[in-house]
């Protein structure tokens, strides 16, 4: 692993410390600090989403064309500017703008994915993206324990002060990567244009509904755990790091299988948490569930190595942009919907989610088509 590859990794585990501090209690926050109803909680979310929507293939298309250092660095310093507006919140309106405004440095996703992939070396691009994932997502099971007890002891919004200075150093290690040129095509032969690439687009639908199957359950767990299960902010803490774990895990586990295979197994793995969350009961169940819930995580990184051979290297940022703003539009559609379902039958969400999953097995298997380099 080259120098540039390993600050990303630390500064990616240490943002994984600090966001899951607080990231998975937001709706606990909204809930009960705020006093917002579950479907307001759900439209709350839908808006986060939006602001994450917007910013990916703009961020994507500068990664192209000005260089993703730039973008790498922006994005960390907004996320801890925001950060601290949400620890220091006591009103919604204030809490609001720092969480729409963590939602805009999902425009980093794109530039890292693209940083990452040009910086891999002779790795696979399923194994360098899985690694970035792993190395964040083994933050995030360190976070929720901490910032569960934090919140039950000493209010939810210390979480976010903690996680500010946590944030604070992961911007330095950031800071300290190289830049790297930019990606051309030879004027002279183009490559196609990607709205005109017929195999990208059939993927990029195959993508969009697997997504939305595999994440219709899970923005509003986190109140069915507490408000459901009657289980305690530390009880949900070490469910969620059993989650981050899982993230982390089959991230890696994931990174040496062909991403097609990977990307239908992952979607099986998700299928098993809304069905453990549905069916289950005790710590150690809903417990293995958030586990295999990383399933979607390692779901990523599959399905970005294979819209990557399905496109000009030129085309990277915008690709992998275009990729997160299908998962941002649905993470903006989902919340409401699932709020909607779960204000009239808060078990309900689980078996729909299993079968939505099913079916987008089956549609994958048959029409995802198999990547091929550029």
């Amino acid at each position: 692993m080259n120098r540039n590859l390993l600050f990303v990794a630390i500064a990616l585990m240490l943002w994984g410390i600090g966001e899951g501090m607080f990231f998975n209690f937001v709706p606990i926050r909204l809930e009960t600090e705020f006093l917002l109803s579950k479907q307001q909680v759900g439209f709350a979310l839908g808006a986060f989403g939006f602001f994450m929507a917007i910013t990916h293939i703009p961020g994507g298309h500068l990664a192209d064309r000005i260089g993703r250092r730039p973008l790498l660095i922006t994005a960390w310093l907004l996320g801890v500017v925001s950060t601290l507006m949400m620890g220091l919140a006591k009103s919604l309106p204030f809490y609001l703008v720092g969480l729409f405004l963590y939602g805009v440095t999902a425009f980093v996703a794109s530039p890292l994915s693209s940083y990452v992939t040009a910086a891999r070396g002779k790795w696979e691009v399923g194994t360098a993206l899985s690694l970035t994932t792993a190395t964040y997502s083994l933050g995030m099971a360190l976070g929720p324990v901490s910032g569960g007890w934090i919140a039950e002891h000493y209010e939810m919004k210390t979480s976010y002060l903690v996680a500010f200075g946590i944030f604070v150093v992961s911007s330095l290690f950031i800071v300290l990567v190289q830049p790297q040129p930019l990606d051309k095509h030879d004027p002279a032969a183009p490559p196609t244009g990607l709205w005109n690439n017929a195999r990208f687009i059939s993927f990029v639908m195959v993508y969009a509904f697997a997504i939305f199957a595999m994440y219709l359950s899970q923005p509003l767990t986190p109140n069915f755990l507490k408000g459901v299960r009657n289980l305690s902010l530390t009880e949900t803490g070490w469910i969620f790091s059993a989650g981050a774990l899982g993230n982390s895990l089959l991230a890696l586990a994931f990174s040496r299988v062909k991403p097609r295979n990977g990307f239908l197994a992952a979607q099986a793995l998700v299928a098993l948490f809304a069905l453990l969350i549905w069916r289950g009961a005790g710590m150690p169940v809903f417990m293995l569930g958030y586990f295999l819930l990383g399933g979607f995580r390692a779901a990523r990184p599959m399905a970005m190595a294979q819209a990557r051979g399905l496109v000009h290297t030129s085309q990277m940022g915008l690709t992998y942009g275009t990729m997160e703003t299908v998962s941002s539009i649905i993470f903006i559609i989902a919340p409401p919907i699932a709020g909607f379902i779960f204000e009239r039958d808060p078990f309900l969400i689980y078996p729909l989610a299993v079968g939505l999953i099913g079916v987008s097995i089956l549609i994958g298997y048959i029409f995802s088509p198999q990547p091929q380099k550029s």
